[in-house]
């Protein structure tokens, strides 16, 4: 790993609660637009500042171009770095939104119908595994209104249970659980085999390694190796249930929301390496796809194509 990187956990993304309350304050008091023009000068001020996240945004925009070059039409450049950054501060208003309001059913731009509906008609107890592109508060949000589902999120670092645990001072009343989880030891198992079994669902992220650095395979994404965590497969094998693929991102005229199916069970033979392989890259190149659509909604602003160890 070079000087100049950081692993992501060093890096925080949520901003203090007393920061939160004062976003959700200006967007109440004033309205998004106000909100979104102070957001401006925000955003250019961690532009400046943050050259670690200036430098992967742009590696990041430059590999989406050459693989996808229509969506461009010009190299990406530093205005871009910008746009990205900005698209990151309305995520974050995005994802307070979604723990504090009432979601609006309208603004979800449904993809694959006919798999979302069987979806929701499960009753059993799975694992929904994520990622960071656009907003994952929108999945949790629309699924426990929709669904009355008591959600528990699996997070690697603090700086998500943070986020998290505030968002749950400002609405109490959410049926959201949330475990920091920095290895998977016998209690925690037991404990998440108990949610399981009653129903209940698991969310984790699957396009970010541990803090620890290791228990990751390196896949194909965007045309390079990349090291993507192994521990969601690992989990999903141990608890036997289902396994749900989710991505909700923002776009022009609305909120994209997809479920994609990824597995009734995870079998990972003892010794077969090439299973868990399968899995992980099925997962990476899912995230491309999506990634694709909406560059700008995919926030990893640290050096991903760089093992972080």
């Amino acid at each position: 790993m070079s000087k100049t990187s950081r692993h992501w956990s060093t890096v925080s993304e949520s901003g203090s609660y007393r920061g939160i309350l004062v976003m959700l304050w200006l967007h109440r008091r004033f309205g998004r637009r106000f909100f979104s023009v102070i957001l401006g000068p925000v955003c250019l001020y961690f532009f400046l500042v943050n050259g670690t996240a200036r430098r992967a945004s742009l590696d990041f925009l430059t590999r989406h171009a050459t693989r996808y070059p229509d969506y461009w039409r010009r190299p990406p450049s530093n205005r871009d770095v910008l746009r990205h950054i900005y698209s990151f501060g309305q995520a974050i208003l995005d994802k307070m939104l979604a723990w504090s309001e009432s979601i609006d059913p309208n603004c979800f731009l449904i993809q694959n119908q006919p798999v979302l509906d069987e979806f929701r008609s499960r009753t059993g107890g799975q694992l929904i595994i994520g990622s960071h592109l656009g907003n994952l508060e929108f999945c949790r949000g629309f699924m426990q209104r929709y669904m009355d589902q008591t959600i528990n999120v699996l997070v690697y670092d603090q700086h998500s249970a943070n986020f998290v645990e505030a968002m749950q001072k400002i609405n109490p009343t959410s049926r959201v659980n949330v475990y920091q989880v920095t290895q998977l030891d016998i209690p925690t198992i037991l404990l998440l085999q108990n949610k399981i079994q009653s129903g209940e669902w698991l969310f984790i992220a699957g396009d970010r390694v541990p803090v620890t650095g290791d228990r990751t395979l390196d896949v194909e994404f965007f045309g390079e190796k990349a090291p993507f965590a192994i521990g969601p497969y690992i989990l999903a094998k141990t608890l036997q249930c289902q396994v749900t693929l989710m991505f909700s991102y923002r776009v022009p005229n609305g909120v994209i929301f997809e479920v994609v199916p990824f597995a009734d069970k995870v079998e990972l033979p003892r010794g077969d390496t090439q299973a868990l392989h399968a899995y992980v890259q099925r997962y990476a190149t899912e995230l491309e796809r999506q990634a694709a659509k909406a560059p700008l909604q995919w926030f990893n602003f640290y050096p991903y194509w760089t093992r972080q160890s």
